[in-house]
């Protein structure tokens, strides 16, 4: 079972990698976006909409990720377990839910821009 967690946290670092270049790509976007009588429009609002709703739902992944380890809590102690409150795993778990939603949008942004190009 550890294993399948590394995995996933290398997955979410590798998609995360490709932020850079996602906002490279984009650039050129929102250049031309700001010549237009309403530059908030496309791309710009696209990208702005984005990271607020990935934002929100990682908050909520994270917090429901700590409650479901809160929730465990005694039933880990009373088995003769190590909480994972208290061995990290916990955080871990949280940090993973966390950037989650983060990283499905820069990879289903990247696939999307590089289609573009």
């Amino acid at each position: 079972m550890a294993r399948s967690r590394r995995v996933t946290s290398q997955t979410i670092v590798g998609d995360l990698m490709l932020a850079p270049m996602v906002a490279a790509m984009r650039m050129p976007m929102f250049a031309a976006e700001s010549q237009r009588l309403y530059p908030w429009r496309g791309e710009s609002l696209r990208a702005v909409t984005e990271k607020m709703a990935a934002t929100s739902e990682g908050i909520t992944a994270a917090q429901l990720s700590y409650w479901r380890s809160v929730t465990s809590f005694w039933p880990e102690v009373l088995s003769g377990r190590t909480p994972s409150l208290l061995s990290g795993v916990a955080a871990e778990r949280s940090v993973n839910a966390a950037l989650k939603p983060a990283s499905r949008r820069v990879k289903a942004n990247f696939k999307r821009l590089s289609a573009k190009s």
